[in-house]
């Protein structure tokens, strides 16, 4: 996955800079990490410390100075970043939404009593409990490929996937239930894509921003903001997304408990008629902070401690 998002990335730079792409490789080549998320793969996420382990050791390299543009997957990024990088760009948004994929083509309402589901997302289980309370969540570690082999051995009766990492391998099965919006709201900022430079480097953070989708930008701004006024992490079930459109953003969000047994969501609208400027970026993190206030005040002491 973090190859074809890096693929990705330097095919719009090279349309961008008007690179030739056979040359890419000499030009701008990929250097691959193995990151502590990704050699781990017996534990879930939570157990581990979080998001920032798919982003630690690439965070390194571009502090010293072995790479200058990091291609990251945002819904992996802690709120807080380290000093003297930025993210200064992100590409065009997927679809943010989650998808089912049941045995033998099923769908989640097609689950037996009692089903095995398997997920890592603390997120993806406490929305399932929330809707079946019966079921049985089964931690399912991997790539995408490794998933839907388990799925296939019958090792669970069904998997959750990100319908936009799919979409990005080419790999969608045609029984993919495309979860609606209105009722499974994706991890923050699920389906977009980041460039971080170094906040130094002029060049590296030009490049980057030669490509930067601006209403996506704003839509993980709010989100992002969303986090890190619930410091949330890995080990949260937080939830939200933030839709934008010609004349404003709507955003949504939610927290729930381990078990889906509680939860609080709050909403927010932007309103604006004018380009995306710096001001419309701020007020949109405002508006994921705010958002988050009011989650915190109607839950009280029964937020779950992150």
């Amino acid at each position: 996955m973090a190859l074809a998002q890096a693929r990705l990335a330097r095919m719009l730079l090279a349309r961008a800079q008007g690179w030739d792409e056979s040359e890419l490789d000499r030009i701008c080549p990929i250097i691959t990490f193995r990151t502590t998320g990704d050699r781990i793969q017996d534990r879930p996420l939570a157990e581990l410390g979080g998001k920032g382990l798919f982003a630690k050791e690439i965070e390194d390299a571009l502090l010293q100075d072995e790479a200058d543009i990091a291609v990251h997957s945002m819904k992996d990024l802690p709120a807080a970043q380290p000093s003297g990088l930025s993210v200064v760009s992100v590409l065009k948004r997927e679809d943010p939404r989650d998808v089912f994929l049941g045995k033998n083509g099923g769908s989640f309402a097609d689950l037996p009593q009692g089903a095995r589901v398997g997920t890592s997302s603390v997120r993806r289980a406490a929305q399932a409990l929330r809707a079946r309370p019966d079921l049985e969540i089964h931690s399912l570690r991997g790539n995408v490929e490794t998933r839907l082999a388990k799925l296939g051995l019958g090792e669970v009766d069904g998997i959750f996937l990100a319908r936009a990492g799919l979409a990005r391998l080419h790999l969608i099965p045609p029984h993919a239930e495309a979860l609606s919006l209105e009722h499974w709201l994706p991890a923050l900022c699920q389906g977009i894509i980041g460039l971080e430079t170094r906040s130094n480097d002029a060049h590296g953070t030009a490049l980057a921003q030669s490509i930067d989708h601006p209403p996506s930008r704003l839509a993980a701004q709010c989100e992002r903001g969303f986090l890190a006024a619930l410091d949330g992490s890995c080990r949260t079930p937080i939830a939200g997304v933030a839709e934008v459109h010609e004349t404003g953003l709507r955003f949504r969000g939610e927290v729930l408990s381990l078990d889906g047994r509680q939860a609080w969501s709050a909403s927010q609208n932007l309103a604006f008629h004018e380009t995306i400027d710096a001001q419309i970026f701020y007020r949109a993190q405002i508006l994921g902070e705010d958002a988050a206030r009011d989650i915190r005040a109607a839950a009280g002491a029964l937020l779950p401690k992150f």
